[in-house]
């Protein structure tokens, strides 16, 4: 069985509490976008000589690390810990950038639930998926439906919300830059916005500038500047809005037509596609 973890931007990202296990509370919006990994789980053959569970081939965008801690492989171990699953092959086709901040593993490790699930009749709910995502991280849990929604808590307190943008087209700018989230937090001062995020997004997108804020672009732009560019680029090039999403480093903005956004950056990641609800949200 074959699905496409979609990536995610942020519209707005208010980092507003300090909790006392020393993670943050947040406001944001989530909105799925169509860049895609392609994840294929096939019943592993009985007699295959293999000692691991879930042998994961990944392919395209290397990931640091090993294998057997990428958060698809730690998906199957939770639900198999539950549930009497047989030994599988993943492939994992990565075509979301990581360390961009769009969310590529907490899809991937989302959407091996979702497989999972309707793979083999496991019986969960919507409810008691996003429940055991959000075990594996704060966002995972946004991905089981990948439907716009207004996020609290540490990103887990999911609230759907109404949001067409399907009239618009989005470029991301992926430069080849790392922000550990370490680094993202080290200047932030939790605070609450003087408007919330998911009360401007509900307006035209034509106000979101100047109102709708990622908390985290100030520090992370003093630290480097290349991204700042970007953005204030992406405004000369005509957005409407324009945004770092999460902690970094990818840089989106909204048009009202296509643009070449890959001459502007040939040597970086980038994306250029219309916003079609349709198309961003399903799984097969």
């Amino acid at each position: 069985m074959i699905t496409f973890p979609v990536a995610k931007i942020n519209l707005g990202l208010n980092v507003v509490e300090r909790r006392s296990d020393g993670y943050h509370n947040i406001q944001t919006v989530f909105f799925p976008v169509p860049i895609r990994d392609s994840l294929e789980v096939v019943e592993m053959n009985r007699d295959f000589p293999s000692s691991i569970d879930c042998d994961i081939k990944l392919t395209n965008i290397p990931i640091e690390g090993d294998e057997q801690h990428n958060l698809v492989v730690k998906a199957y171990n939770m639900l198999k810990n539950d549930f009497n699953l047989p030994r599988v092959h993943v492939h994992l086709y990565k075509g979301i950038p990581t360390q961009a901040g769009m969310g590529g593993g907490s899809s991937d490790c989302a959407y091996m639930i979702t497989l999972l699930n309707k793979m083999f009749s496991l019986g969960m709910s919507n409810e008691e998926m996003e429940k055991k995502a959000t075990t594996l991280g704060a966002d995972c849990a946004f991905f089981i439906k990948s439907t716009p929604a207004y996020a609290e808590g540490i990103g887990e307190d999911l609230h759907p919300i109404n949001l067409d943008l399907s009239n618009w087209y989005i470029a991301v700018v992926k430069p080849d830059i790392a922000v550990p989230t370490k680094e993202a937090f080290s200047n932030i001062r939790p605070h609450y916005p003087a408007e919330n995020c998911h009360k401007i997004v509900m307006q035209p997108v034509k106000t979101w500038k100047g109102r709708l804020i990622n908390d985290f672009e100030d520090n992370v732009f003093a630290l480097h500047p290349e991204i700042k560019q970007i953005k204030e680029h992406l405004y000369r090039l005509g957005a409407t809005y324009a945004s770092m999403s999460g902690s970094g480093s990818s840089v989106f903005g909204l048009f009202h037509k296509p643009i070449d956004i890959h001459r502007e950056y040939p040597k970086w990641f980038t994306f250029m596609g219309k916003l079609n609800q349709e198309n961003n949200y399903s799984k097969e």
